[in-house]
């Protein structure tokens, strides 16, 4: 994670990832309070997919992901304010809808889901997220 005094200045969280380096970005950005977690999948820290097959364990993990990534930049889950999920196959919709309601029901996230051509078959799930810090009452710091 790169860091400043300055409180308005760029923070990022990086994986370390080849895919990073390799594309040229970072997991998660945060400037002043806003925080932008790049498309997320459910690949753990060795590079495994987790949740083979269940699109429902794949996003419980991207969201998890996204819980530690916003933990990092001073923040949490309940500043999230936009969710976007892409789907393999759309007719796998409601296990992802309902793990996130479950994650985010209180939080109420603007969302859009739609199906999307993934860069691996393995992925049934991507997602991204954004985040106000504040927004949901957490101190940002």
């Amino acid at each position: 994670m790169t860091t400043s005094k300055n409180p308005s200045a760029k923070r990022t969280v990086d994986s370390g990832t080849t895919w990073e380096a390799l594309a040229g970005y970072s997991r998660a950005v945060r400037y002043g309070n806003q925080i932008y977690i790049s498309g997320t999948t459910a690949t753990d820290e060795h590079g495994q997919v987790v949740g083979s097959g269940d699109p429902a364990a794949q996003a419980r993990y991207i969201i998890d992901k996204f819980e530690r990534t916003l933990q990092q930049l001073g923040s949490s889950l309940d500043d999230v304010v936009r969710t976007r999920i892409y789907l393999r196959n759309i007719e796998q919709w409601e296990p992802v809808a309902r793990m996130h309601g479950e994650r985010f029901g209180a939080i109420r996230p603007a969302n859009t889901l739609v199906q999307a051509l993934l860069v691996g078959e393995e992925y049934l799930v991507e997602m991204e997220a954004d985040a106000i810090v504040g927004a949901g009452g957490s101190n940002g710091e």
